[in-house]
């Protein structure tokens, strides 16, 4: 693949509300560091910033971020304002709340309804919006939902939001969330090496009422936040090899084609896997390649 040449634009798009988006777009989380969250060492500030005006030039038009994105020297928020600010007018930022991580870097307690607004407000400011594009609301354990998507919901009738969303949750959440306001995304962990029967029913019931599927970590798989684990199966490398790309393109291209609702937000701190992530749009596997992939995704069918 040449992927210098290649675009955002060849993965083709989907729009997220009244938002039009291209399908490859860009995850924040791994600018902060070499890992996510304080899980590694901080990253460059100016390589950062380089890596998201890159994005922007190679057609990037939907980055996702949160507060809780940051490490001991770098938040992914600020750094989204100091490389982008003033935004393109095509620009979608989404970004998520419900966790809450203290100043050291540790979990705590997530938010309660109550206190979602200072959630919202505080991606406002580190982003230096008056409303925010997309937001999603990240199951952090309850039950119900209700109430903190009732909650939200009243923030985006205020103005202060413009499209709400759901992450980590399951089908019965979902409709919970639709019987109050409409979503327009979901965000749940997915990747051809990480199998999980309700997620996919989750994926195609979205693609059926034309909401979203933006998965997470579809690069690093079950290494999730520590990232790719390096491991890659024979069937991965062969179709790699066959199309002249990287595995983690390969992985991209298989996760765009399970529904033209499903995009892809791979996240990277180097310029170079930037270049590589946004080709894998381009990369266009046959059916029997996708057989043999979808085989290692759904074992035993």
């Amino acid at each position: 693949m040449t992927s210098e040449t290649i675009t955002a634009a060849a993965s083709g798009s989907w729009t997220l509300g009244d938002l039009p988006v291209r399908r490859i777009g860009f995850g924040a989380m791994r600018l902060t560091g070499s890992a996510a969250f304080h899980l590694g060492t901080p990253s460059d500030r100016d390589r950062s910033i380089a890596v998201l005006r890159r994005a922007i030039e190679l057609g990037v038009d939907h980055i996702d971020t949160a507060a809780f994105y940051f490490s001991s020297l770098r938040s992914a928020n600020e750094l989204i304002n100091s490389a982008l600010a003033p935004y393109p007018d095509d620009l979608v930022i989404a970004t998520k709340v419900g966790p809450f991580r203290d100043y050291s870097g540790e979990w705590g307690t997530p938010a309660r309804p109550d206190q979602l607004r200072a959630h919202v407000e505080e991606n406002l400011r580190q982003l230096g919006r008056d409303h925010l594009d997309l937001v999603y609301l990240r199951r952090t354990g309850q039950d119900s939902i209700a109430e903190h998507f009732g909650a939200l919901a009243e923030l985006r009738e205020a103005g202060l939001i413009r499209h709400l969303g759901m992450s980590s949750i399951g089908l019965r959440h979902l409709e919970e969330a639709q019987a109050i306001a409409p979503v327009v995304s979901v965000q749940n962990q997915y990747g051809l090496d990480f199998p999980n029967a309700e997620t996919d029913e989750l994926l195609r019931t979205c693609g059926e009422q034309g909401v979203a599927f933006v998965p997470y970590f579809a690069i690093a798989g079950k290494g999730g936040a520590q990232g790719p684990s390096g491991s890659d199966g024979d069937e991965v490398l062969a179709v790699a090899r066959t199309h002249g790309a990287t595995p983690a393109q390969v992985r991209l291209a298989w996760t765009l084609r399970q529904g033209p609702h499903v995009l892809a937000i791979p996240g990277t701190g180097s310029p170079d896997h930037l270049v590589e992530n946004v080709a894998a749009g381009a990369l266009r596997l046959t059916d029997d390649e996708m057989a043999r992939l979808d085989a290692l995704h759904r074992p035993g069918e």
